[in-house]
């Protein structure tokens, strides 16, 4: 069901910006010296209005990688001007010493949506749409057909 009502879905669904990055550090022993600052670095993410919900993921051998969400684009924004962020950036930053590569993307959510059941604010309805979302030359989508 389309949707612009996520008030019941999950706080992922809530956000309105939403963070991907990785590192790939340079060696295990870099991984653990990470930890510490990695953790105060958390805990202060978590405690900022405007944090909605994050997870880590790894890539073999060495890459470390956050996806993260937030209220809005200034939320996620002033999460980056944060003490602890800017710490552990200008560590992983230091030349090769610590990292060797790394990249951030930042992307804000269409006000458009989709939800079903408990987590559709308008009813708990479970249903299929009836015409897929148009692309950019459409005026409107195809007829989904089941």
């Amino acid at each position: 069901m389309r949707t612009r009502d996520f008030s019941q879905a999950p706080a992922q669904a809530r956000a309105g910006a939403m963070f991907i990055g990785a590192t790939r550090y340079r060696s295990p022993l870099t991984l653990l010296r990470l930890w510490p600052a990695w953790r105060r670095m958390l805990r202060d993410m978590r405690r900022m209005s405007g944090y909605r919900w994050h997870t880590v993921y790894w890539q073999f051998p060495l890459t470390l990688g956050t996806v993260a969400f937030f209220a809005d684009r200034d939320a996620m924004l002033r999460f980056a001007r944060s003490r602890h962020h800017r710490r552990l950036m200008v560590w992983i930053t230091d030349g090769t010493r610590n990292a060797t590569a790394g990249f951030i993307r930042l992307y804000t959510a269409e006000p458009d949506g989709y939800s079903n059941g408990v987590w559709r604010a308008e009813s708990t309805e479970m249903a299929h749409i009836p015409t897929f979302t148009p692309l950019g030359a459409e005026s409107t989508g195809p007829a989904v057909r089941r």
